[in-house]
């Protein structure tokens, strides 16, 4: 009888030891579906994707490092106020600045004229004294709740839902936060619920595998609520701490296709589910056109914070400033390489250091 009822421990103990056997084998794998008919980002981990082995994977560079090519574009521009005393000239080419980091016009001009009446009350002399104003004030403006809730009603599953337009990273994005859930020790479980994207399925499930996470899908081109439906009452009776559910791309401006996403916003939250967070998707490379897309989607399924994909690749930062500043939504991860260990939490300080801190 003991042996009986131990055999669950063992099998699971043993799977977790396999995990980082085979995460080669899976990375390869997930790297051979990229070659499949589906060009789109959630369907690959390409060589530059591939999932690394967490014991071999390299110290995570600092966010100024990962941020060079943002800062490439403003350093010229912060040498040059840096270099001289405040005048109508500097302020021109503040706001030019600002607006090249992609802050956004409206952002950038609420921002300036913030930072002239800072200006005019410290008797601020130097370029150096006003980009260390800008700064502080910046950090200000990033001040907000960022954490990532798990709390649910008791006997409810929390359940975080992923949404966003084709080809952001949805898919990645989730394997990449189950990744760092299961390696602080949560049960989670992936849920399929992009349907009409066989490769997302698939891909998913690798990541489950790598992660040693559940793993729930549906049949191709089923109804996506009913898969959600279906993951959280899974998670249930497997006494699971989180669903990631994945949801299938969508254009913001589609409204048949919206109002479907509104739909699995409802059926999750029934029965034994609460979705404690609804993470809306967006390719950082896209500046100011992702604002347009978190407008549509933060009204329709009600979206609590942003996850930020490839800050590293982009010389846009400054679309953080406008989605906070014009949404009120908070950026609560950013993409930072390409590794599994590469979605963080984003902090405010350490962003506006590594844009506009000293070389």
């Amino acid at each position: 009888m003991l042996s009986l009822a131990v055999l669950p421990w063992v099998h699971r103990a043993w799977t977790k030891r396999r995990t980082d056997k085979t995460t080669t084998e899976i990375g390869l794998e997930i790297e051979e579906a990229s070659n499949s008919t589906d060009t789109s980002d959630d369907a690959q981990l390409s060589g530059s994707e591939e999932i690394r082995d967490r014991e071999a994977a390299p110290p995570v560079a600092s966010m100024r490092d990962k941020l060079s090519k943002a800062r490439a574009a403003i350093s010229d521009r912060l040498k040059g106020i840096e270099g001289g005393s405040i005048s109508s000239s500097m302020w021109e080419e503040l706001e030019e600045l600002l607006i090249l980091a992609d802050v956004g016009v409206e952002t950038t001009l609420d921002a300036v004229n913030r930072l002239r009446e800072t200006a005019r009350l410290e008797k601020l002399e130097t370029g150096i004294e006003l980009l260390e104003a800008l700064k502080r004030q910046m950090e200000e403006d990033l001040s907000c709740e960022r954490e990532l809730s798990l709390s649910a009603s008791e006997g409810s599953v929390p359940v975080w839902l992923f949404v966003g337009v084709n080809g952001v990273g949805k898919t990645t994005s989730i394997g990449k936060v189950a990744r760092r859930l299961t390696d602080e020790g949560l049960d989670v479980l992936l849920a399929a619920g992009d349907t009409f994207r066989a490769a997302a399925a698939e891909q998913l499930e690798k990541w489950a595998r790598l992660c040693d996470a559940d793993f729930v899908r549906g049949s191709e081109g089923a109804d996506p609520s009913s898969v959600i439906f279906d993951s959280v009452e899974a998670a249930k009776a497997r006494e699971i701490d989180v669903v990631l559910a994945d949801t299938a791309g969508r254009l913001h401006n589609k409204v048949n296709l919206m109002e479907e996403l509104a739909k699995v916003r409802r059926v999750a939250d029934r029965a034994s589910g609460q979705v404690c967070e609804v993470l809306l998707v967006i390719d950082a490379t896209t500046g100011q056109n992702g604002l347009s897309q978190a407008q549509e989607f933060a009204e329709t399924a009600g979206v609590t914070g942003i996850v930020l994909t490839k800050l590293d690749g982009s010389a846009k930062g400054g679309i953080v400033f406008a989605v906070e500043k014009e949404l009120g939504l908070p950026v609560k991860l950013v993409g930072l390489g390409e590794g599994d260990r590469d979605l963080v939490d984003f902090d405010p300080q350490q962003f506006v250091e590594a844009m506009f801190g000293d070389d």
